[in-house]
C-alpha cells in the first residue's frame, strides 16, 4: 500500500522555547521536468538558473529519477509513475535542506506538473507551498504526442499505446499511457487506468487525503500554452475536457470533480488560490521573459519564522548557497 503521509502546515506552530527570528527569505525550489528531458540538459540548468538570479538563494532541487541523465530521460518515457512518485516522495524528504525549511515552491514542466500534484496528495513531505504547472496533463491525454522520425524511444512509446494502453503490461510500464484518458472510453479508463484516475479520484471510493493535502496549498497556477499542439487536449491543462468529435470544452468548474470537489480544486478556487494563467506560443516554448516573471510572483521571499536549532540551521545556512544547482546535484 502507497504510504499516505499527513500534509504539514507551512508554518508550524512552535512548541518550545528556542528562540526565533522573523525574516524574508525564499523558499527552497522544486522542478520536476517533463517526458523526453531529463536533469542534466543546459535547459534544465539554465533555469535553475534564472530561479537563484530572480530571488537570491534561492535552493533548487532538480527531480531526478536517475543518477544519469540518460537514465533519468528513460524513465520520462519508461516506468511505473506511482513508483516514481514514491521515489520522490523519498528523496526530497531525505534531503536536509529541503526538509528542515518551512515548505517549498514546486515547478512542474508538462507531465512533471501532474506528478508533482501526486506527490502532494500522496505525501507532501515537505509541504508544498506554491504549486505552478506549465502545459500539464491535469485531465490526461487523448492522444500520444507526435515524435521525431530519429526519436525511437518516443516512438516505441507511441506504438505501445496505440497496441494495448489499458493492457496491465502497457499501464505499468509506459509512462504516457499512465495519464491517457479518453472521455469516450471512460469505462475502460476507470478500471484499467494505473495513475490519472486515481490521483484525481475519479473512481468511486474517494480517498480523502488527497482532496486536504492539495486544498492546503497556498496557491496553485494552472498555465496553458496558446498554440499548444502537442498535448490533446492542450485543456487538459486546466482541468477541462474536450469532446473530440465535437470539439466542446468543459471547463473545470462545470465538471463533477470540481463540483463535488474530489480535489480540494473548487475549496482552493473559492478562496483565490487557484490560478488559470495562459502562455504565448507552443508547448514548452518558455522566454526568459516568461520565466521571470513567473518566479516574482510565485517563488519570491516570504516571511518565515527561523528558529534557532541545529534541524533548523541546516535550511538556513542554504539561503547563502552562491549556487544551489552546483550543490544540489553534483555538477
Amino acid at each position: 500500500m502507497r504510504h499516505l503521509l499527513p500534509a504539514l502546515t507551512l508554518l508550524p506552530i512552535l512548541t518550545s522555547s528556542l528562540p526565533t527570528t522573523r525574516e524574508l527569505a525564499p523558499l527552497p525550489l522544486v522542478i520536476w521536468h517533463g517526458l523526453g528531458d531529463d536533469f542534466q540538459r543546459d535547459g534544465m540548468r539554465s533555469v535553475a538558473a534564472l530561479a537563484d538570479a530572480t530571488n537570491p538563494g534561492t535552493y533548487v532541487h532538480l527531480i531526478h529519477l536517475a543518477s544519469s541523465g540518460a537514465g533519468d530521460r528513460q524513465a520520462s518515457f519508461l516506468g511505473d509513475v506511482n513508483a516514481q512518485v514514491d521515489q520522490v516522495c523519498a528523496q526530497l524528504h531525505a534531503d536536509n535542506i529541503l526538509r528542515t525549511a518551512p515548505g517549498i515552491n514546486a515547478l512542474g514542466f508538462s507531465q512533471g506538473g501532474q506528478f508533482l500534484r501526486a506527490y502532494i496528495e500522496r505525501c507532501n513531505d515537505p509541504p508544498v507551498h506554491n504549486l505552478v504547472t506549465l502545459g500539464s496533463q491535469h485531465n490526461g491525454i487523448a492522444e500520444f504526442q507526435a515524435c521525431g522520425a530519429s526519436d525511437y524511444l518516443c516512438r516505441g512509446g507511441e506504438a505501445l499505446l496505440r497496441w494495448g494502453r489499458w493492457s496491465k503490461f502497457v499501464q505499468e510500464r509506459l509512462v504516457p499511457a499512465q495519464y491517457f484518458r479518453d472521455p469516450t472510453e471512460l469505462e475502460a479508463y476507470l478500471e484499467h487506468s494505473n495513475f490519472l484516475a486515481d490521483v484525481n479520484n475519479e473512481r468511486g471510493v474517494k480517498n480523502a487525503t488527497y482532496k486536504e493535502n492539495l486544498a492546503r496549498v497556498n496557491r496553485f497556477a494552472m498555465y496553458l500554452f496558446e498554440e499548444d499542439q502537442m498535448v490533446h487536449p492542450k485543456e487538459s491543462a486546466w482541468f477541462a475536457e474536450v469532446n473530440a468529435t465535437s470539439g466542446e470544452v468543459t471547463p473545470l468548474r462545470e465538471r463533477e470533480i470540481y463540483k463535488q470537489d474530489w480535489l480540494g480544486l473548487r475549496e482552493l478556487d473559492e478562496k483565490g488560490a487557484l490560478e488559470f494563467k495562459t502562455v504565448p506560443g507552443p508547448h514548452m516554448h518558455l522566454s526568459e521573459e516568461v520565466l521571470t516573471k513567473l518566479f516574482t510572483e510565485y517563488f519570491a521571499p516570504v516571511e518565515v519564522d527561523v528558529i534557532a536549532s541545529e534541524r533548523e540551521g541546516l535550511w538556513v545556512q542554504a539561503k547563502d548557497v552562491t549556487n544551489p544547482l552546483v550543490q544540489q546535484v553534483g555538477y
